[in-house]
């Protein structure tokens, strides 16, 4: 039999986390840090395999994602690194949130570094269209360049942007 996560509700999973499940975070470190639920244990899935999480024996096993998303996309790999039944927050921290269960907010650390290539992307493309529309016609070539670059961090998985991102101060302060 395929190993699979049992989905849960928000409020479900709040119950067997008092009751000494543990909840296991795969989204990026920097999205953790940025928000959490109290007592996850940070476990992305860019390293899973590398740095499976340690949960002590006999208890259950809850993994979350923001979405649900990435959960439901990496379901076998999850339900097999663990020697229990899995399960899931159905929805993940967004129907945990939706569900006015409490999160751990660090408003002090820095955007999700996706968040931050989306937004100077968008930046950038409406800098491009802007000079383009009123000043000369070569400034498409930004919003160009800005789709170019996209498209290749999405075939090959390198992204110069976040890359660049990284090294900003905001960023080099939360490492």
């Amino acid at each position: 039999m395929t190993p699979r996560l049992i989905p849960l509700p928000p409020t479900e999973v709040a119950e067997r986390l008092s009751r000494g499940a543990v909840l296991v975070d795969i989204r990026e470190p920097d999205e953790f840090a940025r928000q959490h639920v109290s007592g996850a244990i940070s476990a992305p899935l860019s390293a899973f395999e590398a740095a499976r999480p340690a949960v002590p024996a006999g208890r259950q096993v809850i993994f979350t994602c923001r979405t649900g998303m990435r959960t439901g996309g990496a379901c076998e790999r999850l339900a097999a690194a663990v020697n229990t039944e899995a399960y899931v927050l159905d929805g993940g921290l967004d129907a945990w949130r939706l569900a006015g269960l409490p999160l751990e907010n660090d408003r002090k650390a820095p955007l999700e570094m996706m968040r931050q290539v989306q937004i100077a992307a968008g930046l950038l493309v409406l800098t491009g269209v802007a000079i383009g529309l009123l000043i000369s016609p070569v400034g498409f070539l930004l919003s160009a360049f800005v789709g170019a670059g996209l498209t290749f961090a999405g075939v090959t998985g390198y992204c110069g942007m976040a890359r660049l991102l990284a090294h900003a101060p905001w960023n080099r302060a939360a490492a």
